[in-house]
């Protein structure tokens, strides 16, 4: 069973967005890592780019696959983790604690057509 927090927000595309203030960190699952094998690289947007909820902002490839990323939120990019430029592979070893891009959320009522904790585990089940 692939690990879901709370307090977080989930899409439907196996991404997750940890708001903290303005700002949400997105990233993908533990579900989306565990069906996606072992992570080889991470394409991501500049900072400054913009990110719209339900449009591509980047990929992340595995050994098996390669899934789009899907913004769950509208926002600008304020930050990328650099770290996955060099170890990709920290999205298998923690999904959560290795988010993908910051963004400055530009709509937080977007938030509410997104899935919490409960939702998105019993959506993984089906």
């Amino acid at each position: 069973m692939a690990k879901v927090l709370e307090g977080l927000y989930y899409s439907e595309s196996h991404e997750y967005v940890r708001v903290e203030g303005d700002f949400g960190y997105i990233g993908i699952t533990d579900y989306a890592q565990n069906a996606l094998g072992n992570v080889v690289y991470v394409d991501m947007p500049d900072v400054d780019d913009e990110v719209s909820a339900g449009e591509e902002f980047g990929a992340v490839e595995s050994v098996k696959a390669a899934s789009d990323l899907m913004s769950p939120v509208t926002g600008v990019v304020v930050e990328v983790n650099e770290a996955l430029e060099d170890q990709p592979e920290l999205i298998n070893s923690d999904a959560y604690e290795n988010w993908i891009i910051k963004v400055s959320i530009a709509d937080k009522a977007e938030l509410n057509d997104l899935m919490d904790a409960k939702a998105y585990a019993a959506f993984c089940e089906k």
